[in-house]
């Protein structure tokens, strides 16, 4: 079996102490150059923190606050530390959230988890991950250029066009939501369109359900999903189906506690939170709001880095529905924009083919069919994504502080 590098398969201790000596400079950095982390880490010394130990010390900057903090200082809360014009792009993910791309190549590090899924030079990539405000679709389209593929940049929606095209060009790979990939060859059989040059995928922003993997391999398409976020790039990429996801070898992983900074017992399920050593956008010590577990052993593929089990959930109210975040504050906003609106509940869930699905519960006064629409287009343009709106009666949502209520599973 090949690598991408030779970090891939480094005694797991030479990697650990590595990454910590490379750490207190980080550490430095961040506090010279972005002012946020000058004043969180001002009582820091940088060679102090040399282990998890001394790492699990430091404060935590949580995902689930920068919409304020960005609000507060803008653009991203004095968390970069070089200036805008200096970067290479600007994305903004629902929230809003603006995030950052430094001026180099790969800079989300995603050439490893294609190349872990099978991507090589002279691969065709059809890359379904939007190009427009958030930054998945450069995410894929920057790694597989790392990897020396070639893309289209197919982009979101437009199915019967996406699959003419693939008809025509003969993409061997594919990036996007595996849900999107089931639905194009449904689509193309239905239509009797020859899709079949699609052998492998990379899929992310959703979770990958064991019928849908079967589904897509039942039709020749060998899949891997990884897990990253807009802030950080790339976390986790997948070798093995069903193997757990392996840690990205330019960051460090804990496993939190959530609504702490404590790391869990080995195998808990806690919080990710991640630091990086990327020195445009220097985060340490992030919360992501996701919830995983570190596996046991080392992978069967020979990679050494440490295992998480994938997406278990979310720590805080904040979800994923369809590969986009749905925040507690844009249900407000929902609310806000709709007097008749006593009490709402976002309730997310899969329909009968296990594509994400969200309803948003509302006890209202003066029920009708036009504020039922009226709310559901309200929903679809603060969210960016389609919703149901469904009455209910007086009284009946629950009292228990809950604004989302996430009832997906993934086992």
């Amino acid at each position: 079996m090949d690598y991408y590098d030779d970090l891939e398969t480094r005694d797991p201790e030479v990697r650990e102490r590595a990454l910590f000596a490379a750490l207190p400079g980080q550490i430095a950095h961040a506090r010279a150059n972005a002012p946020h982390f000058a004043r969180l880490l001002k009582e820091v010394e940088p060679n102090e923190v040399r282990d998890r130990k001394a790492l699990a010390k430091l404060p935590v900057t949580r995902k689930s606050d920068l919409i304020a903090l960005q609000k507060e200082t803008p653009p991203f809360a004095g968390m970069t530390a070089v200036a805008t014009g200096a970067l290479g792009r600007v994305f903004s993910s629902p929230g809003p959230i603006y995030d950052p791309q430094g001026a180099r190549g790969d800079y989300w590090r995603m050439g490893r988890a294609l190349f872990a899924a099978g991507f090589r030079r002279g691969d065709l990539v059809h890359n379904t991950f939007s190009y427009h405000f958030t930054p998945a679709g450069m995410m894929m389209d920057l790694g597989a250029q790392a990897v020396g593929c070639a893309v289209f940049p197919a982009g979101i929606g437009q199915t019967e066009l996406q699959i003419a095209a693939i008809a025509d060009l003969k993409p061997v790979g594919y990036a996007g939501t595996p849900s999107f990939l089931k639905i194009l060859l449904e689509k193309a059989d239905e239509l009797k369109v020859d899709a079949s040059s699609l052998k492998k995928a990379l899929v992310s922003g959703e979770a990958l359900l064991q019928p849908v993997r079967e589904w897509l391999k039942a039709h020749d398409v060998e899949v891997r999903q990884c897990y990253g976020t807009a802030d950080l790039g790339l976390i986790a990429y997948e070798t093995e189906p069903m193997g757990g996801l392996i840690v990205d070898e330019g960051i460090i992983v804990e496993i939190l506690r959530p609504g702490t900074g404590n790391p869990v017992a080995e195998g808990e399920v806690g919080e990710v939170v991640v630091t990086t050593l990327c020195t445009e956008y220097p985060l340490i010590r992030f919360a992501t709001g996701d919830l995983s577990a570190a596996a046991a052993g080392i992978s069967p593929c020979g990679r050494t880095n440490t295992r998480i089990k994938g997406w278990m959930g979310r720590a805080d109210q904040t979800t994923k529905v369809k590969g986009m975040f749905v925040h507690p504050s844009q249900v407000a906003q929902v609310v806000k924009r709709h007097a008749e609106i006593l009490k709402a509940r976002l309730v997310v869930d899969h329909d009968a083919d296990k594509n994400d699905r969200m309803t948003l519960h509302c006890e209202v006064r003066n029920r009708n069919d036009l504020l039922a629409q009226a709310i559901t287009n309200t929903l679809r343009e603060v969210c960016k994504l389609r919703g149901q709106v469904e009455f209910a009666e007086s009284g009946s949502l629950p009292n228990d502080g809950k604004v989302i209520e996430d009832l997906r599973k993934y086992d």
